[in-house]
């Protein structure tokens, strides 16, 4: 009984997984679904698009890399947070360590 509601649950949650998934998977490949923009159009954005970086060739791809809300900008801050949480419970274990040393010796 226990198997059948398990396979149960996990069939529900693959296909309602799936349904919210579809959309962004339409996203990816055709574009935003509710947009009337035809090829012509597209092609057009394309263009402007080739045109702009073409007139401005020090700009780069645009991904602000050392930028805090870059990728390694953002990375150090992170690594930065998880770093000192992780250095504030080293300190506290070793803390309660010696602690529990101390009352070991004390008894």
């Amino acid at each position: 009984m226990k198997q059948k509601n398990l396979i149960f649950a996990g069939t529900l949650l693959v296909f309602l997984a799936a349904g919210q998934l579809v959309p962004l998977a339409f996203a990816q490949v055709y574009g935003n679904p509710t947009s009337q923009m035809t090829l012509e159009q597209s092609l057009r954005l394309a263009r402007e698009r080739v045109k702009e970086v073409q007139e401005n060739p020090h700009a780069g791809s645009g991904t602000p890399y050392l930028d805090a809300n870059g990728v390694i900008g953002a990375t150090m801050i992170s690594g930065a947070i998880f770093g000192g949480i992780f250095v504030a419970f080293v300190v506290r274990a070793k803390q309660i360590e010696k602690k529990r040393q101390q009352e070991k010796l004390l008894q």
